[in-house]
């Protein structure tokens, strides 16, 4: 094969041999050997992390979601409940948040279409409206998600973390950050399949800041291959946390650059699906990275032809 062709293995990358790489999601096939996927955010929450509420009315929330398609993203999350504590939102509520811009993006879009939630009974709904993931931040905590999960067609993204859903973990110790995270997720992946889920649903993400504070997430990210290298792809959602903050002393607006490095870099050690807020320079950046690793061609290679 010629020097730089696309499909020659690149040099000097340690990535991760998936078990099952290529997966069809809802409408869409990912060959995950030669793509990154990109995960936008949509927070259908007044109190969310980083946008503070932006995309709580319903019309916005799904304007925003059809736009990050129209973006490039391959995956759209939408969410209804944040991960951190704050006022109790029944389960009703949530799926009446999620529920309708699930419903009103499948109609526009055959974009992958995820549900951050931890109850089984949104899970059910969310996917009944078009759902073909459901985004599960505290590893599975309610053993009956992953019965609905088993019931229909859906991918399981099980993700570590420590605390009870919504509630604070105080001070994080980890004697070995890496090592007790993959474990967990070994752990939770056995209990999946337990359940009927089969491996080529299931998608790891180790919990970046959930959890863990800025000097545990970021040895974390270095040790990333030990993670990737459990064969699943693995989802890396870094995008304006707390941990680049903290490590550049930058507030939440101020966080781009870091995200993509963290993106990349997260990328680079073998992550496949990368979660986040700004799609069109996410998207661009993982695109990018496909190119270098020989995955992609170039779109318009003119320079010194």
């Amino acid at each position: 094969m010629a020097d730089g062709a696309v499909g020659s293995r690149p040099s000097g990358f340690l990535l991760p041999e998936l078990r099952s790489p290529v997966r069809t999601i809802g409408r869409r096939t990912f060959d995950f050997d030669r793509r990154i996927a990109v995960m936008a955010i949509i927070n259908r929450t007044p109190d969310s992390f980083f946008d503070q509420g932006a995309t709580f009315a319903l019309d916005r929330a799904v304007e925003a979601a059809v736009r990050a398609a129209a973006e490039g993203a391959d995956w759209v999350d939408i969410g209804g409940v944040k991960f951190a504590p704050g006022p109790e939102v029944p389960a009703a509520e949530e799926a009446d948040r999620v529920v309708p811009v699930v419903a009103a993006l499948a109609a526009e879009s055959d974009v992958v279409i995820s549900v951050d939630t931890f109850r089984p009974e949104v899970a059910e709904a969310a996917i009944e409206a078009g759902a073909s993931v459901i985004n599960d931040t505290t590893g599975i905590h309610d053993p009956r998600l992953a019965d609905v999960v088993a019931a229909s067609d859906a991918t399981l993204v099980i993700t570590h973390s420590l605390a009870a859903p919504r509630q604070v973990a105080p001070r994080p110790h980890y004697d070995d950050v890496a090592g007790e995270i993959a474990a967990f997720l070994r752990e939770r992946v056995d209990f999946a399949l337990s359940r009927g889920i089969p491996e080529e649903r299931l998608v790891i993400d180790p919990g970046h800041d959930l959890n863990k504070n800025t000097v545990q997430t970021l040895e974390l990210t270095r040790r990333l291959d030990e993670i990737t290298s459990i064969g699943l792809p693995t989802l890396a959602a870094v995008s304006n946390k707390d941990f680049i903050g903290e490590s550049l002393q930058r507030d939440k607006p101020e966080r781009l650059a870091g995200s993509l490095a963290a993106a990349t870099v997260s990328a680079m050690l073998g992550a496949r699906i990368v979660r986040m807020h700004q799609v069109r320079e996410a998207v661009d950046a993982m695109r990018m990275v496909e190119a270098i690793l020989g995955w992609r061609e170039p779109v318009d290679p003119v320079h010194n032809l």
